[in-house]
């Protein structure tokens, strides 16, 4: 494989926020990752936030001043982990992955984002019970947008 084209997709990967990227060339193939703290795996994919840039993004003024209400500190906002068109009902049956009101463990997939037409399971991060869902089915989404909250 030609090493121009290799440097060429290096810099779509790094302008685009992909996280992984992988060419086949007959024999020959290239795989290029950007750092994640989610372990990348062929086929479906489930990513989970990492709790440390989840509470980053969505830091509260009753962390600076330490009274807080629970209702501040209880709610806990899901952030995609890319960019792409998320969905909120199983493509195959149709009926939904997540609603309001639905008690969620750490792990259940709760949307999956399309991305370079591969599909990504997205688990939640947290226990608890959905609060609200902040997109609509088949919405663009950007990284670190907000999916969903979480009590």
């Amino acid at each position: 494989m030609d090493i121009r084209k290799i440097k060429k997709l290096i810099e779509l990967v790094q302008e685009s926020d992909i996280a992984e990227l992988e060419i086949k060339e007959g024999e020959e193939s290239v795989r290029i990752c950007r750092h994640s703290p989610v372990p990348m795996q062929a086929g479906a994919q489930t990513y989970l936030a990492p709790a440390s840039s989840v509470a980053a993004a969505i830091a509260t003024p009753s962390m600076n001043n330490y009274s807080s209400t629970s209702d501040e500190t209880d709610n806990h906002k899901l952030l995609s982990p890319m960019v792409g068109t998320a969905y909120l009902t199983d493509r195959n049956t149709g009926k939904p992955l997540c609603t309001i009101g639905q008690q969620v463990q750490q792990g259940d997939i709760v949307c999956v984002i399309e991305a370079m037409t591969m599909m990504n399971n997205i688990a939640a991060d947290k226990s608890g019970i959905i609060s609200a869902l902040l997109i609509e089915d088949g919405e663009q989404i950007d990284f670190e947008q907000a999916i969903l909250v979480i009590e």
